[in-house]
């Protein structure tokens, strides 16, 4: 996700961008249009009045900013680092609680559109954090992305998205489950596809996604093993704050199984992998949703 958002920011700005990643060859394409490399989260920082992050989960982000070679080493006050990661909001708060106490501004601004989404520079962007600091940063992150939301203080662009991923979620399990019951009642797939899509059952999941099921195509556009780990994070502080999601909580299920079968680095419509071989399972077999609702 990092390197196509990059690229559009090198390519639509005009601005200097300086680059760094946990692996050096992940940059070669930026590099190659005119970016700088720093060696270090730190070293990059030295030189920045914007600083974006695109990592994996809420460890990578902390190290990032708070680590031996941190943001926060060099930063200087005033700037403003902008979070694309899916995290924690919990931690987010924190993070931009710390950072705050040194002049530094953070702003949450996880993103939805795949990796599609990010070469051609569409993606939903929900940002949380001070409004002044995301009025400064909002016209480079539209270059990036098509729909740039303000959804309050810190943290909220995280749980905006956790949103996002229970709409996305559950809907592929929908989908997969409804993939499964026309297969198994004699239906030809893709003439209920077309049938169904065009009427209130269209979504997003159905028409991209419900082809890739019909193909047995489970390349990643967005991996199973990211999808666990969003899963968690709605469940984490759904617990927290006392919020019963009693379907959410079947589909990480879903979605560990997945994880169990190796099928990690896959996309997430190998959910539909799942539901088959359900089909196939004793009954007291272990496919119901959790009993503590």
């Amino acid at each position: 996700m990092g390197l196509p958002m990059s690229l559009n920011l090198l390519r639509k700005t005009g601005y200097r961008l300086t680059v760094h990643s946990r692996t050096a060859c992940k940059a070669r394409a930026v590099l190659a249009e005119g970016a700088t490399w720093a060696d270090s989260p730190a070293d990059l920082a030295e030189q920045a009045e914007v600083i974006f992050i695109c990592v994996t989960d809420t460890p990578d982000v902390q190290k990032v900013l708070f680590g031996q070679d941190g943001l926060i080493r060099s930063a200087r006050k005033g700037t403003i680092i902008v979070d694309h990661s899916t995290i924690s909001p919990t931690a987010t708060r924190q993070f931009a609680k710390t950072l705050a106490s040194a002049g530094i501004d953070l702003i949450d601004a996880p993103v939805s559109g795949g990796d599609v989404g990010a070469r051609q520079a569409t993606l939903s962007i929900m940002c949380g954090g001070s409004k002044p600091a995301f009025d400064r940063v909002e016209p480079l992150l539209k270059q990036m992305g098509q729909t740039v939301t303000y959804t309050g203080p810190s943290g909220n662009g995280q749980l905006t998205k956790l949103v996002n991923q229970i709409l996305v979620l559950e809907t592929l399990l929908a989908v997969s489950e409804a993939m499964i019951f026309a297969k198994k009642s004699g239906l030809d797939l893709s003439t209920t596809l077309e049938a169904v899509g065009a009427g209130a059952a269209r979504s997003w999941q159905l028409q991209m996604l419900g082809p890739k099921m019909i193909q047995g195509d489970f390349s990643p556009g967005f991996m199973v093993d990211l999808a666990a780990k969003d899963l968690g994070l709605v469940v984490e502080f759904a617990r927290q704050n006392h919020i019963k999601l009693p379907v959410i909580r079947w589909v990480q299920k879903l979605y560990q199984r997945l994880q169990r079968m190796g099928c990690g680095k896959e996309g997430t419509q190998a959910l539909f992998k799942v539901v088959e071989q359900m089909q196939s399972m004793k009954p007291g077999s272990d496919t119901h949703p959790p009993d503590q609702i």
